[in-house]
């Protein structure tokens, strides 16, 4: 239970006091137990606090999976300032624009995303200083590089500052039908709140080790990960990335008995061939989104439970399949307290049982889903309208109270668990001088959700093959981004109003040019 405790840091002491010994965190090869945790987390406290950073401040990350990740964004809460992890495949200007989004002085940074930032400071910024995670030479002036050793060289402690439950922990940047990155300002209420009704509803305990090889500017591993083994004195194990051919071995390594999956991993852990010991692994709970037509052979084959939830990183998890029920195929569960969640037609009126609406969510208790989009109160107020939080995505529910996802009402694209815009994509293609206009949209995945389309029509004398489209935006997008279809016509469809008509493109199917760009190791 969450008790006293207002932030994660609260919570780690508390075990370090009870259960000192025990391995709070292990990400690759490094564990820290919870006393080493919170020493270090005092530590870096007081080194930033020492550097300047204080209460209400945001520092940027743009780090991968570690330790030290974990270590500063506790620390960060310790002394009232905010954490704001910055997708790590951004480049030059979308890189730039996060950090004008979050407002961050202070960031600390992997030495292989160095280059990356010093592009971006290129286009401005507000960054005073900058620790960088490993041995690396600085390219540039405009900010002091610093390592991240100074951080943990300063013997006193750092002021507790004294957080309310409306104070921001971390926020986490989603992409959205506007077609920019939002920064969801998440309080440190949402923080430990969604970690504790995610504990109850999965039956988690404190001898459970929760693995996650997702990505902690993702809220799979930050929120529903970290936070809820630190709520219950558990472990959290994190990898640096999701390998299909290492997966079982790491969840072996580490003991794990709960991961989550999203996107394709399951397809792609599902397609490999069967081997004797498959079965033969810790896991008995595997969480996540979608759950396919298969999942029962894959809980045979693998001995581990699987359940479907929905949620967005803006909202937290609202609807829940619990562990041990009878699964009803298709649902992505029902509301639990302290969420109320209904299906609504345009007009916000909510519609009969079996009938398609949009998802809207009120919370029942206060600082339990985000505060506000950092910087856009226009798009916060839009989502909120008539008191509630409409997602933009379509589903059905039955007479039991179990929903049933449909569809993505935005201009988004689902792919690999990552909520792609389609107009970020657009708005770089558009940008080739060679290109008259441009259109982004998702298409069936053979590995599930979708995989990106982009149909080019060139502007006249333009010249461009489909390779040199492909090698632009590598150059420019993150790879989650890149299309893997492409296809040059001629004008593109438009409604009256000059708006393409993607439904027509889809209609179509994919394009005849395919970039493979879905090897694993």
């Amino acid at each position: 239970m969450i008790g006293d405790a207002r932030t994660l840091s609260d919570l780690v002491d508390g075990h370090a006091r009870t259960q000192p010994d025990h391995p709070a965190l292990r990400v690759e090869d490094e564990t820290l137990t919870y006393g080493q945790l919170a020493a270090q987390v005092r530590l870096v406290a007081a080194g930033l606090a020492e550097n300047g950073v204080c209460a209400g401040q945001t520092v940027a990350f743009i780090l991968s999976n570690s330790i030290e990740f974990v270590i500063a964004w506790l620390a960060l809460s310790r002394i009232g300032a905010v954490a704001a992890p910055v997708n790590t495949a951004l480049l030059g200007g979308g890189l730039a624009a996060a950090l004008r989004t979050c407002g961050a002085e202070v960031a600390i940074v992997d030495k292989q995303f160095l280059p990356a930032l010093e592009e971006a400071l290129l286009n401005g910024g507000s960054l005073r200083m900058v620790f960088v995670r490993g041995h690396a030479e600085a390219r540039t002036d405009a900010v002091p590089i610093r390592p991240w050793e100074d951080l943990t060289t300063h013997p006193s402690s750092a002021p507790r500052h004294e957080t309310r439950p409306a104070d921001p922990s971390i926020l986490l940047f989603t992409s959205g039908s506007t077609g920019r990155s939002k920064a969801c300002v998440l309080p440190h209420r949402y923080v430990l709140r969604q970690a504790e009704v995610f504990t109850e509803q999965l039956g988690l305990t404190a001898a459970d080790v929760l693995f996650c090889p997702f990505p902690l500017f993702h809220a799979d591993a930050a929120i529903f990960t970290v936070a809820p083994a630190f709520m219950l004195g558990a472990t959290a194990a994190l990898v640096e990335r999701f390998s299909v051919r290492r997966f079982w071995e790491q969840v072996r390594h580490y003991q794990a008995t709960v991961f989550d999956f999203m996107g394709a991993t399951l397809t792609m852990l599902h397609k490999q061939e069967a081997a004797p010991d498959d079965a033969d692994n810790p896991a008995r709970l595997g969480w996540g989104v979608p759950l396919p037509e298969w999942a029962g052979d894959f809980e045979r084959r693998f001995g581990v439970e699987l359940v479907e939830v929905y949620g967005l990183s803006d909202t937290g998890i609202v609807l829940y399949n619990r562990p041990g029920e009878p699964r009803r195929p298709g649902s992505c569960g029902r509301p639990v307290h302290p969420f109320d969640v209904k299906v609504l037609d345009p007009d916000g009126l909510e519609l009969p049982s079996g009938e398609v609406g949009e998802i809207c969510i009120r919370p029942l208790e206060p600082h339990v889903i985000l505060s506000e989009y950092l910087g856009m109160p226009e798009v916060t107020v839009q989502t909120w309208r008539d008191l509630w939080f409409h997602t933009g995505d379509l589903a059905r529910r039955d007479e039991d109270g179990y929903f049933y996802f449909v569809g993505r009402g935005a201009d988004v694209i689902r792919r690999r668990g990552e909520n792609i815009s389609a107009l970020e994509i657009e708005a770089v293609i558009s940008r080739h001088p060679a290109v008259l206009e441009v259109a982004a949209f998702g298409v069936p995945s053979d590995l599930t959700e979708e995989d990106v389309m982009v149909v080019v029509s060139l502007r006249v004398g333009g010249e461009l093959d489909e390779r040199a489209l492909l090698s632009y935006c590598d150059e420019r997008l993150p790879r989650h981004m890149l299309p893997r279809y492409v296809e040059f016509t001629g004008p593109l469809p438009k409604t009256p109003t000059e708006k393409i008509e993607k439904r027509v493109l889809k209609s179509c199917g994919v394009g005849p040019f395919t970039f493979d760009r879905e090897t694993r190791d």
